[in-house]
């Protein structure tokens, strides 16, 4: 008797079912999935809830074949190795067999399952090999194959200076040295201005430490061999490519990896629109001329799913998902307000209008409006093109690779961490039992990695979306937060400008407008020197009114997300892991759910802070 894995993927709607073979019984199976006995003609009915992943089945050995039973009504549209896809037969279902021209020989990888109405995605059954526990479908060694499938690869990545791509370039530069070519997309006004850009934002970053010590004096020429700056703007037609390079990357190309994206919560409309949107758009119509392209991978954000509530699922974006959506009308309309005025449109039209429209549609601002559209687009024209979309939450410094707390700039929550440290925030609005939704940039790189090995060069054009959150795997609650940070900052405090420790209280939490409109009054008169009448000079109540309405607007920028009931559900990212090999799940970790915030935000992320975003400078009361 030989065991052998049928592992099944994109299970939606929640239930479909599949005969296994006469002789086949199924040993085990993951999930909600229990071991069924036999029923009518010695068959196995298994019936398939969409959290299964994994079942076992036995059955007597047999020469060069295992054939399995789909349901009624299901049909085999693809297959690997020596199967190839079989008519119905009897009873209405079909039947994968030798005389059927579909024997499943040992070389066979995969057998894609369709469902009625053309839905051709919904079942993919993987892996018909051997069973020696829970291993990948893949290769030998049980793993995705991750550094073998970056060894000699050509990448394009667009946003290459920022934080989180950067991040993504260091790893792959650093696990894979043998890695091809990685073209960096770079807007400047040629080639020289471009490749100073390369130097200075990323080969003399101090993210790239590791490297410079592993290549020493050959560094700078190792990095020069690996990347290609190229001159271009992800909002013209393709991507603002000269001619040249366009036909170059065109025909060497094997993975696009677009990181460009405005990231303003409250941006104008037409520029978050432009890339965004639009960038997407541009990408995609590039990509359809890259004749060796294996995967294209579009990096989002987990709150492009606007403001819903519960338990949020990895599902992708489609046109006409959302009731009067049009995406080529928001992007006409952004243009047209901005040419309407002639040029003398204020930017803050423009910035209310992008609100207005991303409200209208049920998400919480500009930057995640725009990024959801992008998807959109994506999907629609994707065509027969893998795809992976990689949906992070909030990201924040390194947690341990390179090397701990590395971060670049502020990030989403690091003003609220920084003015509390310096004394400048004492409060905050926020629902103190919500949940905060953080992930540090090397979790999210890693996932990234792993999802490219796992779908580039996939045998089927695909849809792959993996949250990279920790709300529903591992939450930190906001009141949590705040006495992380209290309990940091009271043994190891920030100094003021005269070198006294500045000693913060608590951080309160106000779920009320009002009451945190009135703390910061109090605070701001209490730091400025003013009495509770505010009779004191103009000059101090000046400032005292500026900091009050920074803190006001940082407030209401927030508040969508302060107060966001959604939880990102990462089941597909969980996933993704059990395919990795020890080894792999050693250089490649990103399992959220094992991340101590008590470490990683007191010992971790406010000290990289405080490190590379501070600097060491002291706090200005």
């Amino acid at each position: 008797m030989e065991t052998f894995t049928l592992k099944l993927f994109s299970l939606v709607p929640p239930r479909h079912s599949f005969w296994a073979s006469r002789t086949t019984h199924v040993v085990s199976c993951s999930a909600a999935l229990k071991p069924s006995i036999s029923t009518n003609r010695a068959s196995v009915v298994v019936r398939v809830m969409d959290v299964a992943e994994t079942v076992v089945l036995a059955q007597p050995r047999c020469k060069n074949r295992r054939s399995f039973r789909t349901s009624r009504s299901t049909r085999v549209v693809a297959c690997s190795g020596a199967l190839k896809p079989s008519s119905s037969t009897e009873r209405a279902s079909v039947v994968v067999r030798a005389e059927h021209g579909g024997a499943v020989m040992e070389a066979a990888e995969s057998v894609v399952l369709g469902q009625p109405k053309g839905k051709s995605d919904e079942i993919g059954v993987k892996g018909l090999g051997p069973y020696g526990g829970l291993v990948d479908d893949m290769h030998e060694d049980g793993g995705i194959g991750i550094v073998k499938f970056l060894r000699g690869k050509v990448f394009f990545i667009t946003g290459s200076t920022g934080f989180l791509a950067k991040v993504l370039i260091e790893k792959m530069l650093r696990t894979t040295p043998d890695v091809g070519k990685i073209y960096v997309l770079i807007k400047a006004k040629d080639e020289e201005a471009a490749a100073e850009r390369l130097k200075k934002d990323i080969i003399n970053a101090e993210l790239f430490k590791c490297l410079r010590q592993i290549h020493g004096k050959y560094y700078k020429s190792f990095m020069m061999s690996k990347l290609i700056p190229v001159v271009g703007n992800v909002c013209e037609p393709d991507v603002g490519l000269h001619v040249d390079f366009a036909h170059l990357i065109a025909h060497e190309v094997d993975v696009i990896i677009n990181s460009a994206a405005n990231t303003t919560f409250d941006e104008r409309y037409d520029v978050a629109i432009d890339i965004n949107t639009k960038g997407p758009s541009n990408l995609m119509g590039f990509a359809k001329k890259c004749s060796k392209l294996k995967l294209f991978l579009q990096v989002s954000t987990a709150y492009v799913n606007g403001q819903r509530q519960g338990k949020i699922m990895e599902r992708p974006f489609c046109k006409g998902d959302t009731e009067a959506l049009d995406v080529e009308t928001e992007i006409k309309l952004a243009h047209d307000t901005q040419r309407a005025f002639q040029g003398n449109v204020t930017a803050q039209t423009m910035k209310d209008l992008g609100l207005q429209r991303a409200k209208r549609f049920g998400w919480q601002d500009t930057y995640v409006f725009t990024k959801a559209m992008g998807e959109m687009v994506i999907d629609q024209l994707r065509g027969d093109m893998p795809v992976a979309i990689i949906r992070p939450s909030i990201i924040e410094s390194t947690f341990k690779d390179p090397f701990p707390g590395w971060i670049e700039g502020n990030r989403m929550m690091d003003p609220i961490v920084l003015y509390y440290g310096k004394g400048q925030l004492t409060g905050f609005l926020v629902d103190p039992d919500g949940v905060i939704d953080v992930v540090p940039a090397d979790v999210v790189v890693n996932a990234t990695l792993a999802a490219m090995a796992r779908h580039g060069g996939a045998p089927r054009p695909s849809m792959n979306i993996y949250h990279v959150a920790s709300s529903v795997a591992n939450p930190l609650v906001f009141n949590r937060l705040a006495a992380l940070l209290h309990q940091h900052y009271s043994s190891s405090p920030c100094l003021d400008a005269d070198g006294t420790p500045i000693r913060v209280p608590s951080m309160k939490l106000f779920n009320s407008v009002d009451e945190f409109s009135d703390h910061l009054w109090r605070d701001a008169a209490r730091r400025c020197g003013l009495t509770a009448d505010r009779k004191k000079s103009k000059k101090l109540e000046a400032m005292c009114r500026k900091t009050v309405e920074q803190l006001k607007y940082l407030a209401h920028i927030y508040h969508p997300y302060a107060f966001f009931n959604g939880r990102f559900d990462n089941s597909n990212a969980q996933g993704l892991m059990e395919f990795m090999n020890e080894e792999e799940k050693r250089e490649f970790w990103f399992d959220v759910a094992s991340i101590d915030w008590t470490d990683y935000i007191s010992n971790v992320h406010i000290p990289g802070l405080r490190t590379h975003v501070m600097k060491g400078k002291r706090g200005i009361n």
